[in-house]
């Protein structure tokens, strides 16, 4: 699909640009119809949070960000896919004085999260409604102290786990933008996304702190843990700490 041809139900957003990058992007970046409040929330709210420079369109030559400009003066936290929005929603209401950033392909994902905001409004979050591999590419050197990973798409084919977020496409680039010591928390109910997050992200430099089938004490829990447990799957929280250095692979 091109950015000239979007989904019919879809108004013209920002989003898109998940479809001009340079990369291959498999994940899917709309699903089912949108409700005309969505469509609203897209049209109307997107543009005030979302994250100038990091589209290709935008920024060609990929200038590093200015992430002064973003509202608040604490440390900032992203978190990767965050689906429907109930996670980075809660957690930037409750963490008034962190910067967020929320990156998040899927368009319905968008969306909700927009709808959540409305109905809860919080002044320190930004959100980039594309591939994060773009937004690694802007990003200056050590600038994040926090990374969440919550239920990213488990590609369960063998032959498409190198799509997984944890390979060194991503992991390599996120060691750049973490500051030393940073926090990594993974939460995945899929066992052979865990064995790779288990073997991949130390290699990258970050170190395994904790592996636990309790959450974190602040977890807020999101529409994918609510229906791997009513599907009799068991979640694994993880959480990484950034090293100094990185070991050589």
């Amino acid at each position: 699909m091109s950015d000239t041809d979007p989904k019919p139900d879809l108004p013209p957003h920002p989003a898109l640009t998940a479809l001009r990058t340079h990369r291959n992007f498999y994940g899917r970046v709309h699903g089912k119809t949108l409700r005309p409040s969505q469509k609203i929330y897209l049209a109307n709210d997107l543009a005030e949070l979302r994250l100038r420079g990091v589209s290709f369109d935008e920024n060609p030559d990929r200038r590093v960000l200015d992430l002064a400009k973003l509202p608040g003066q604490g440390e900032i936290w992203l978190e990767v896919g965050f689906g429907g929005g109930e996670h980075l929603a809660a957690m930037a209401g409750r963490y008034s004085q962190v910067r967020f950033i929320g990156c998040e392909p899927f368009v319905n994902g968008v969306a909700m999260l927009l709808g959540l905001l409305r109905r809860n409004p919080v002044a320190n979050t930004a959100i980039h409604p594309g591939d994060a591999r773009d937004l690694f590419d802007v990003l200056p050197d050590g600038c994040l102290h926090k990374v969440f990973l919550n239920y990213p798409d488990p590609w369960p084919k063998a032959r498409h786990h190198r799509r997984r977020f944890v390979t060194p496409e991503h992991l390599d680039p996120l060691f750049r933008i973490t500051v030393p010591g940073a926090e990594f928390r993974v939460a995945t109910d899929i066992p052979d996304y865990a064995r790779q997050t288990l073997e991949e992200v130390p290699l990258a430099g970050f170190a395994l702190v904790s592996d636990s089938g309790v959450a974190w004490d602040d977890w807020v829990p999101t529409r994918y843990e609510t229906k791997a447990l009513r599907e009799g799957r068991t979640p694994r929280y993880m959480t990484f700490r950034r090293a100094e250095t990185r070991p050589q692979r």
